[in-house]
């Protein structure tokens, strides 16, 4: 993989997988600008400090961004132990507005990667939901249908990471037939980051423990990296509107 030449945003590049994913990037010729609310403690060649749940702060973010943009690692997210609305404001809505203002500074052949998880599996349970959030105009557009119809605190990570694929999966093709730009999803089983420990409390001891015997162990933040690179490089140049685990082999186990 080789990013010479390209100018490549990740959002979350304080820690985890954005983290390494930006590290990665740079060892490979990008040129890395980085998204988070909190400073990163990483070489970058860029680094914008940014509410992603807030709309106003993303289009901020946006004006300091270059003009031209090779690709977009949307990596930043909170856990379901945080209340509904921030994690529907950055895990979906804030995502979507950030990515729908970049799109028209990609070139052909640029790449979107953004981080679902495997919790997001049952999508095709409540697909005509997510299709009809897919298709509000904006944040507030959004919001406003999230009042009418409101996710449960319990289910709230689950929804938005169903919610963020079916978008991907019904926007990435229209955004490849108009401008030659892919947008694929990267789907994480567990993963050893700093806010692991949320996902035990969202699912409880007792899924924890049911589900042990399914892995070897979480992942390391380093493993789930390459592939986003991966999907954002030249070499996936026909890849697109993919939902892709990488979860050392977890969902493979409930079939």
């Amino acid at each position: 993989m080789d990013f010479h030449n390209k100018t490549i945003v990740v959002t979350g590049v304080a820690s985890g997988i954005g983290s390494d994913t930006a590290k990665l990037l740079r060892l490979r010729g990008a040129r890395v600008i980085g998204l988070d609310r909190n400073e990163p403690s990483l070489t970058l060649d860029g680094f914008v400090q940014v509410d992603l749940g807030e709309p106003a702060a993303i289009d901020a973010a946006v004006a300091r961004l270059p003009e031209r943009i090779d690709g977009l690692a949307n990596v930043a997210g909170v856990p379901g132990t945080a209340p509904v609305d921030l994690v529907a404001r950055v895990n979906y809505l804030g995502l979507r507005q950030l990515t729908l203002a970049l799109a028209p500074r990609m070139p052909e052949g640029a790449g979107v990667v953004n981080i679902a998880s495997i919790l997001g599996a049952e999508w095709p349970q409540r697909l005509d939901l997510h299709k009809a959030l897919a298709e509000t105009p904006g944040f507030a557009a959004g919001e406003a249908w999230l009042q009418r119809h409101p996710v449960p605190q319990a289910s709230c990570y689950q929804y938005f990471k169903d919610a963020l694929i079916v978008w991907t999966l019904t926007q990435s093709q229209p955004l490849f037939l108009q401008r030659g730009v892919r947008m694929n999803c990267v789907a994480p089983g567990p993963v050893f980051t700093p806010i692991l420990g949320d996902f035990v409390q969202m699912l409880g001891a007792e899924r924890v423990q049911a589900d042990q015997h399914r892995m070897k162990r979480p992942a390391y933040s380093d493993e789930i990296a390459p592939v986003v690179a991966f999907l954002l490089s030249d070499a996936a140049r026909w890849i697109s509107g993919v939902n892709l685990p990488v979860d050392g082999g977890l969902a493979s186990t409930y079939v």
